[in-house]
């Protein structure tokens, strides 16, 4: 059975429809709350040009799988960090770097992303992240001659985050204007499909290095999936036809906004216990005395508690008048449970990781709800939530930086512990404020 194509005025108006919709009840199921970049686009942009609803299921696998692979990039190095760093030779400053460079790059690649999808298509921007990841997972555990790993692990990870940056950017969008109907369903699909990513990283690198003996085969393995999808969205890519579209100058200056900043500071705390998450708790927990798998397990584990904070945390900061108490309660869930992790009795580990899972999926998916609840039209939110990827991940990637330079500089992790309570008591004050019943541009 076929389907009508997609006109740019059915676009627009599905778009307006979503923005007509109260912020608090958008929020209260957050995976309607998807932000589409190119909605300040004239004319609007299309949606994916299909011809049939078999066409529409194959995009939406697509699109799950793209999220099912914007992860493993993160996790999986820090599965096997100390057999990389052994074997490769790699400096303090390296490890340093490549833990904090592709976070850096989401939020430097972040403004890149509707530039492009204006100029090529979101399609084909996608095509092209998915090709550049599987080209940076390839390469980053070649051995240059003569010059060993390091450069190959330098120029494939940077090469991977500023893909990932792309697609975090762009596929919020496409679920959103592809699947106007089925908003629930594939947003649930396309979140859980990027806490997945991250869990499966964790859990399996170890095991396939374990098994081969090789940790570069382990980091290859993740090439596989990338490069499974780039084949599949390929045909359905290419045949796009993308006209040329502007930039409109309206709307709210989100930059001048205290509100605005308030919000993005919360995201950016939120973001350096993150992606420190993905970074360095596994490292953590090895060095504390946990073996390579159980920590890939417990890591993993958190992680899948991380899908369950997301799911429920949204719909409950939209039932308070203001979204003060969450806010304060998950920021300091995250840093108490990091911290705990660190320094606290290594015969609870399990619970200290499972709070700071709970606390950290919660902390991140409310940070991310703010921009419904604090807006109040999609070009807003867009703006807003321009703001908060590029500052938030550019800032937030200083997490994972000051991690690994108080451990190279005092030999343990004990101090980053000490960060993290103070990083996170941070994060509860902006939040606090944050949550305040307030709207961006009055």
């Amino acid at each position: 059975m076929t389907v009508p194509k997609n006109t740019p005025d059915s676009t627009a108006g599905r778009a307006a429809a979503v923005d007509r919709i109260p912020a608090e009840r958008r929020a209260k199921d957050f995976r309607t709350a998807l932000v589409d970049a190119e909605v300040d686009d004239v004319p609007a942009a299309e949606p994916t040009r299909i011809g049939s609803r078999r066409g529409l299921a194959y995009l939406g696998v697509c699109l799950v799988l793209i999220g099912l692979n914007l992860r493993t990039v993160f996790s999986s190095f820090s599965a096997v960090l100390p057999e990389v760093t052994a074997d490769a030779g790699l400096p303090g400053w390296a490890v340093v770097v490549l833990t904090t460079v592709p976070v850096t790059l989401l939020g430097v690649f972040a403004p890149l992303a509707p530039v492009l999808a204006r100029r090529f298509g979101a399609e084909r921007v996608l095509l092209g992240a998915m090709a550049v990841l599987t080209a940076g997972l390839l390469l980053r555990p070649l051995d240059a001659a003569g010059a060993g790993h390091l450069p190959a692990l330098l120029a494939g990870t940077a090469a991977c985050g500023a893909a990932v940056s792309l697609c975090n950017v762009l596929l919020p969008g496409l679920v959103k204007r592809d699947f106007p109907h089925h908003l629930g369903l594939m947003g649930g699909l396309y979140t859980t499909a990027i806490c997945a990513s991250a869990a499966l990283g964790a859990g399996f690198t170890y095991p396939v290095y374990t098994t081969t003996g090789e940790w570069t085969a382990a980091l290859w393995l993740w090439a596989v999936p990338a490069g499974v999808v780039l084949l599949l969205f390929l045909p359905l890519a290419l045949r796009q036809h993308h006209g040329r579209h502007q930039q409109a100058a309206d709307g709210v200056n989100v930059w001048r906004s205290a509100v605005a900043w308030q919000v993005t500071v919360f995201m950016v705390l939120q973001a350096m216990m993150s992606f420190s998450v993905f970074a360095w708790l596994a490292p953590i927990l090895r060095e504390r005395g946990v073996d390579g798998g159980t920590a890939g397990l417990i890591v993993s584990a958190s992680i899948v508690l991380q899908m369950l904070g997301s799911l429920f945390a949204p719909a409950l900061a939209a039932r308070f008048r203001d979204q003060r108490a969450i806010n304060t309660v998950v920021a300091l869930m995250t840093g108490g449970g990091f911290a705990l992790s660190i320094f606290g009795p290594l015969q609870l580990i399990w619970l200290w990781t499972g709070l700071l899972g709970l606390g950290q999926g919660s902390l991140t998916a409310v940070a991310l709800t703010m921009i419904m609840l604090r807006t109040r039209d999609g070009h807003t939110a867009a703006h807003l939530s321009g703001m908060m990827q590029g500052v938030g991940y550019g800032l937030g990637s200083t997490g994972t930086l000051m991690v690994g330079q108080l451990h190279q500089s005092t030999g343990s992790f004990t101090a980053a512990g000490v960060l993290f309570l103070a990083v996170g008591s941070l994060a509860a004050v902006f939040g606090y404020r944050a949550g305040r019943n307030r709207f961006i541009g009055g």
